[in-house]
């Protein structure tokens, strides 16, 4: 039995388990926690609980300490040194004539790590960039190309539901989203209806998906001939909430009859 705490990082929206380390933690405490990147500043969104040793797979890093007033002040001036090297970061890609748009710049909190996230259509050469912003900053330099789904989550906004963007809200990961969802759903293949305001298609239409498919299984499906006590006909249109189907007769009159 292990007891974790779930933390944001960096103001971000995606949520990690750490170990506690006998640390009594609460919700919103802002702490420091030990990564693979080194030492991140944090805040508390899941309060300690128990988690069984197989349920978490990979070992988990430790809550290193509560953060303290210094922690505090050392985390600020991070932010306001990566917002500096971002607009520098991007003045030289422009004198490199890199094609590439550079959103973000974030420290680590040891400061051993100044990690740029960038887009690109293609694959970029940014060797050049690196060496020249190791030359200034003096730490370690990585540059990570990310997607259009990415840059939504780092961005956020309104989706077309009116909603602040689920990605840059509450989801953690980007599950895979296909067509075949918007059809099962029998939504119109309108690309202005079914994509996000990352151009992809919404991620919203994972969340009913499943439910979809469950209550189809028992309907006929479209095309088919079905008969209900007397009448009979070409099921042109299915309504799963109201478990109808609408028939075609012979004589071309169209019927709504319960499944």
């Amino acid at each position: 039995m292990n007891k974790v705490v779930g933390i944001v990082l960096n103001g971000k929206s995606k949520t990690y388990l750490f170990s506690t380390n006998q640390l009594d933690l609460k919700k919103n405490d802002s702490v420091i926690v030990e990564t693979d990147k080194g030492l991140q500043f944090g805040q508390v969104i899941l309060p300690p609980y128990d988690v069984e040793d197989e349920d978490i797979g990979l070992t988990l890093k430790n809550v290193i300490r509560i953060a303290t007033k210094e922690d505090h002040k050392q985390y600020e001036k991070n932010r306001k040194n990566a917002e500096e090297a971002l607009i520098k970061a991007r003045m030289i890609s422009e004198d490199l004539k890199l094609n590439m748009r550079i959103i973000d710049a974030q420290y680590t909190f040891d400061r051993n790590q100044l990690l740029f996230n960038f887009l690109a259509d293609s694959r970029i050469d940014f060797r050049e960039l690196a060496k020249k912003l190791a030359q200034i900053y003096r730490t370690r330099i990585e540059l990570r190309q990310i997607g259009v789904r990415d840059k939504a989550k780092e961005i956020g906004g309104l989706g077309p539901c009116g909603r602040f963007l689920c990605c840059s809200t509450f989801l953690t990961d980007f599950n895979s989203v296909s067509i075949n969802m918007a059809k099962n759903q029998m939504l119109a293949l309108n690309p202005t209806k079914i994509n996000g305001i990352c151009g992809r298609l919404l991620c919203c239409l994972n969340y009913e998906d499943e439910i979809y498919t469950e209550m189809k299984k028992d309907m006929p499906a479209i095309g088919q001939t079905y008969k209900k006590d007397d009448t009979e006909g070409k099921v042109v249109s299915l309504n799963l909430l109201k478990r109808t189907v609408t028939l075609e007769t012979k004589n071309k009159t169209l019927i709504e009859v319960e499944v």
